[in-house]
């Protein structure tokens, strides 16, 4: 089952206070993405955080599932948190702040770089 606009609608609005929090389409779900780190997805109309020890600290109860089929557990949180503006927000910015930039993949490194060769000659 697809999740639907409205819930990510509503996740996106309680999120606000995080800078740059985009939610890009994937496979019928979502990925939330902030400052280019993707630390939580939606699925089943449910909120799923990316485990990382700062996260665990701010979390009083952790619940683990799979997001979807053969996934590790992420953190899913409880309609309680998701009604908290504040609490959410820290836990977002602790999650990303804990993970490393993505790294850039070759095709588009070698991309970038003959991109760069050309403006330069």
């Amino acid at each position: 089952m697809a999740s639907h606009a409205s819930f990510v609608e509503f996740i996106l609005d309680q999120l606000n206070a995080c800078d740059e929090v985009i939610a890009k389409k994937m496979f019928g779900e979502y990925a939330l993405y902030m400052s280019g780190k993707m630390f939580a997805l939606i699925c089943d109309d449910q909120l799923f955080i990316k485990p990382t020890a700062a996260g665990r600290k701010l979390l009083e109860t952790i619940t683990e599932a799979p997001p979807y089929p053969q996934a590790k557990p992420w953190y899913l949180i409880d309609s309680e948190l998701l009604e908290d503006r504040d609490a959410l927000s820290n836990l977002a910015r602790a999650t990303a702040a804990a993970l490393p930039l993505p790294k850039i993949k070759e095709k588009k490194a070698a991309k970038k770089r003959s991109t760069t060769e050309l403006q330069h000659s």
